[in-house]
């Protein structure tokens, strides 16, 4: 499953690509890609059509498009030109889950259909900075059909900052990712309320990263990254982490993020690719997760022949070096 630098490739694709174009077709050729849609695959193409798209918004792996009619207004869910032309912000979103192998991609309308090709949408002309067309389609691709596409209704944020990491600073989050945390990369982002919330919890400090309602977008991968990174045990309890140690954690988290960033996401899986069908490389720079038997890189560079090892962890496995990440006395695990 693609984790937060995978879904932040994605969107600012999407915000190069996609906002400020119109969708002027929607196609549903798989409805169970919208299966969430509730009103079903007519009223989801009925209410895209005609839409613009505002911008490209993530929280955590959430993503989502809001979406506007009528000189800026959207309406609630089921029926977005809802004739209140007040001129307010856009008040419903395409939410866009990728799930284990969904694709975002930009095409020529006159692009092969992929193979696994689900939702098709048709956007206005545009050009880009060098005046060259932009693409005509938008295609949500899914082989396992695990992810997919519905609206929701947008809501104010309840700290009154943007609802996640975009191009413009909208203060709205879809109803369904409201309870979500926000991201280390996220602007927002309080290290005073992380660090708050974190020392009340009886729990171990991985735990406590997967924990999307106190920290979003960090899964099994950039745990494991990060915690070798600040040389912290993943069953270290929560309880015990001084300030220092929980500053250079989301320091760390940050750092190994950007740098996937910079690399295009992480991937293990050969289907997914970023909104241009390009797949990340980060996983050849992977210091500790799926290294099991392999030197720890920072003890070799002290001259130790340290290997790393694998643990059982809530039905996957963590990654640690024995001799940088302590196993600690109490541990939680």
């Amino acid at each position: 499953m693609p984790e937060l630098p995978e879904v932040e490739v994605v969107r600012r694709g999407l915000a190069r690509w996609v906002r400020g174009r119109t969708i002027v077709r929607a196609e549903v050729l798989d409805e169970r890609t919208v299966r969430r849609h509730v009103l079903g695959a007519e009223d989801l193409r009925g209410n895209l059509e005609g839409a613009t798209v505002v911008d490209a918004v993530r929280r955590g792996k959430f993503l989502w498009l809001p979406l506007s009619a009528d000189g800026g207004t959207s309406g609630a869910v089921g029926d977005v030109r809802d004739g209140n032309n007040d001129g307010g912000a856009p008040r419903l979103a395409l939410m866009a889950h990728l799930g284990m192998s969904g694709q975002l991609l930009i095409e020529d309308a006159d692009a092969p259909d992929e193979k696994h090709l689900k939702v098709r949408l048709g956007l206005s002309p545009a050009l880009d900075a060098e005046g060259r067309s932009m693409p005509a389609e938008l295609r949500f691709v899914d082989q396992r059909i695990f992810g997919g596409m519905f609206l929701a209704d947008l809501v104010p944020t309840a700290d009154g900052h943007p609802g996640g990491l975009a191009e413009t600073p909208l203060p709205l989050v879809p109803v369904e990712a409201a309870h979500i945390a926000r991201d280390p990369l996220d602007p927002a982002f309080s290290f005073d309320d992380f660090y708050r919330r974190l020392r009340a919890r009886k729990t171990g400090i991985k735990r406590a990263l997967l924990d999307q309602g106190l920290i979003s977008g960090v899964g099994n991968i950039y745990a494991d990254e990060a915690l070798w990174a600040a040389k912290l045990h993943f069953a270290r309890p929560t309880d015990t982490l001084r300030r220092k140690e929980a500053l250079a954690l989301v320091e760390a988290t940050r750092d190994v993020m950007n740098r996937a960033l910079e690399a295009g996401g992480t991937s293990f899986d050969s289907l997914y690719v970023n909104v241009n069908g390009a797949s990340g490389y980060f996983a050849r720079s992977l210091n500790a997760y799926g290294r099991e038997g392999l030197p720890c890189q920072r003890c070799a560079g002290l001259g130790l022949d340290t290997r790393i090892r694998r643990d059982s962890f809530m039905n996957r496995s963590s990654y640690t070096c024995p001799v940088c990440q302590r196993r600690p006395r109490n541990g939680r695990w």
